[in-house]
C-alpha cells in the first residue's frame, strides 16, 4: 500500500515514517498543506494520513479542497484537538476516520489495515472493467481472454488499468510514470516501454486480439479489431 503522511514536526513525520516503512509501506512525505495539496492531486494513494494543524493550508482546508476535486482516497485525520465538535468537522467534510495526538503506532497501523480493505473491498464489488475480448480480473491481479488467464505484476496491472480506463485514448508516457510509479522512483520512457511489452506478451499469451497500439513522442492506447 502507498501511503501520503502529512505532518508538519519534522522529527515526528520522519519517526512515523520510518516505521510505517518498517511495516512494508511505500510513503510519501509532506510538511505543509500546500504541499499535501500537490501530492494528493499528482499521485495516488491507498490512505493518506492527514495532521490538522499544519502551516499555509490547515488539514482541515486540505480536506475539504481534496473531496471538492473528487479525491476520495481514504483520509485519517490527526490532531492534538480531540474535542467532539472537531471531529464532527473533519467527518463532516469527509474524513474517514480520526486519531487524537498522542497516539500509539498500533493504533495508526490498525486503522490504515481498516480503511486498506474496505477500499479493497468496495474495488472488487465496483470494478469489473473490460476492453475489447479481454476482461480485468483485479481481485488476482490478472487478465482473462474467454478461458485463458494471464497473471500480471502489480506495475503491469496499474499501467493496463491506466490503458482500460483511456477507453481507445492515448494515454501519455507522463501520466503512465506519474500514475504508476510511486513519486521516489526513478521511471523513464524507456522503463514504461518495457512493462508495455510485457504487457503485448500476456495479451499474445491469451489469444486476444486487442493490441497495445503506441503514438510515437505521445503515448500508448488500447485498440480492438474483430
Amino acid at each position: 500500500m502507498k501511503l501520503l503522511l502529512v505532518e508538519d514536526n519534522i522529527q515526528l513525520n520522519n519517526a512515523i515514517a520510518t516505521i510505517l516503512k518498517r511495516n512494508s509501506y511505500i510513503v510519501d512525505k509532506a510538511l505543509d498543506g500546500e504541499e499535501a495539496l500537490y501530492f494528493l492531486k499528482e499521485y495516488k494513494y491507498d490512505v493518506v494520513i492527514l495532521d490538522i494543524m499544519l502551516p499555509k493550508i490547515n488539514g482541515l482546508e486540505v480536506l475539504k479542497e481534496a473531496r471538492k476535486s473528487g479525491i476520495e482516497t481514504p483520509i485519517i485525520m490527526l490532531t492534538a484537538k480531540s474535542t467532539i465538535e472537531d471531529k464532527i468537522t473533519g467527518l463532516d467534510l469527509g474524513a474517514d476516520d480520526y486519531l487524537p495526538k498522542p497516539f500509539e503506532m498500533g493504533e495508526l497501523l490498525a486503522r490504515i489495515r481498516a480503511l486498506g480493505r474496505r477500499k479493497t473491498q468496495e474495488y472488487k464489488v465496483e470494478k469489473e472493467l473490460s476492453f475489447g475480448d479481454i476482461k480485468i480480473d483485479s481481485n488476482n491481479s490478472a487478465i482473462r481472454c474467454g478461458d485463458k488467464k494471464a497473471d500480471l505484476s502489480k506495475k503491469e496491472m496499474d499501467i493496463f488499468l491506466l490503458l482500460i480506463n483511456g477507453n481507445g485514448k492515448v494515454v501519455s508516457q507522463d501520466i503512465i510514470v506519474r500514475d504508476a510509479w510511486d513519486s521516489e522512483s526513478y521511471s523513464t520512457s524507456e522503463n514504461v516501454w518495457v512493462y508495455i511489452s510485457y504487457l503485448r506478451k500476456k495479451l499474445e499469451s491469451v489469444g486476444s486480439k486487442t493490441k497495445i497500439k503506441s503514438i510515437r513522442y505521445l503515448g500508448y492506447y488500447l485498440e480492438y479489431k474483430q
